[in-house]
C-alpha cells in the first residue's frame, strides 16, 4: 500500500509532516536522481530519499550603506532579507539560483542605487551549465513578457515585451553540454532562463524551462559591479565538477 511523500518522508527524516512538505516544496528532496515534485503524491513505503542540503550564507562585503551576500541555491531571497533585519533586497535571485545578492540599509542609497539599474549602468556576470554546444560567442537581443500568477512567473520572448539583451561566451565544453558565462543588460524577470531557451540551450536543471533534470538549476550569479565597486563570489564546487 502506497504512502504520501511527505508523510514518509517525515517518519525517515525524524522530522513533522509540514517540516517534510516544505523539504519537498522547495526542491531538496530526490529518489536516485529524481526530484520529488509532489508532497502529497502517492510513493511506494520501501522508497528511500536523498535530502538536498541547504549551504550557509556567505558574507561577501558590508558598509554603512549595503550588504553582500554569497547566496546559497535552494533559498529564497525573501529568507535572506528576513535574516538581515532592517536591510532590504536591491534586487532578486531565483530560489535555485546561488550567487551574489545585494542589500540596502537606507533609503537614500536605496534610491541612488535603483537610478543605476534603471540606467542599465550595472555590470551583472553569471555562469551556467547550458544544454548542447555552445562554440562561438552570441548575443540574444530579444523583449521578454512576463506573466504572473499568484506568487509565480513565467517569461517568454514577445514583441509585447520589454528590451533584454543576453551575452552569452563559450568557456567549457563537456560531452552535450557547456559551461557560457552570462553577461545580462536590463534584468528582466528570469531573463538568463528565458533567453537560454529561446537560443535552444537551456539551463540545465531548469526543466519549467526546457532543460534536463538536474540537483539544481546550474546557474551561478558570479560577478556584480556597482557604483564603482565589484562584488564576486566564487563558483559552487557542482560547477567545476560537473563537466567531468
Amino acid at each position: 500500500m502506497k504512502e504520501k511523500a511527505y508523510k514518509l518522508l517525515a517518519q525517515q527524516e525524524g522530522i513533522s509532516n509540514s517540516e517534510a512538505k516544505s523539504l519537498i516544496d522547495r526542491g531538496l528532496v530526490y529518489v536516485g536522481n529524481s526530484k520529488v515534485m509532489i508532497a502529497r503524491g502517492e510513493i511506494s513505503p520501501k522508497t528511500v530519499f536523498i535530502v538536498q542540503k541547504v549551504e550557509k550564507i556567505r558574507p561577501i562585503f558590508e558598509d554603512e550603506n549595503l550588504i553582500v551576500v554569497d547566496k546559497p541555491a535552494f533559498m529564497n531571497s525573501d529568507e535572506i532579507e528576513r535574516q538581515f533585519k532592517g536591510s532590504q533586497l536591491l534586487h532578486r535571485l531565483d530560489r535555485e539560483t546561488s550567487g551574489v545578492l545585494m542589500l540596502v540599509k537606507n533609503e537614500e542609497f536605496r534610491l541612488k542605487a535603483i537610478g543605476e539599474f534603471k540606467r542599465d549602468r550595472v555590470y551583472k556576470e553569471y555562469v551556467a551549465w547550458v544544454d548542447g554546444i555552445v562554440s562561438e560567442p552570441f548575443v540574444v537581443d530579444q523583449p521578454l513578457f512576463t506573466e504572473k500568477k499568484g506568487n509565480k512567473a513565467y517569461t517568454k520572448v514577445s514583441k509585447k515585451g520589454k528590451p533584454a539583451i543576453t551575452e552569452v561566451t563559450p568557456l567549457e565544453v563537456s560531452a552535450k553540454k557547456t559551461k557560457v558565462q552570462l553577461v545580462i543588460h536590463h534584468g528582466r524577470t528570469h531573463q538568463i532562463r528565458a533567453h537560454m531557451k529561446f537560443a535552444q540551450h537551456p539551463i540545465i536543471g531548469d526543466e519549467s524551462y526546457g532543460g534536463r533534470p538536474s540537483k539544481r538549476v546550474m546557474l551561478h550569479a558570479k560577478k556584480v559591479t556597482l557604483l564603482g565597486q565589484t562584488f564576486e563570489a566564487p563558483e559552487p564546487t557542482i560547477f567545476a565538477h560537473f563537466g567531468s
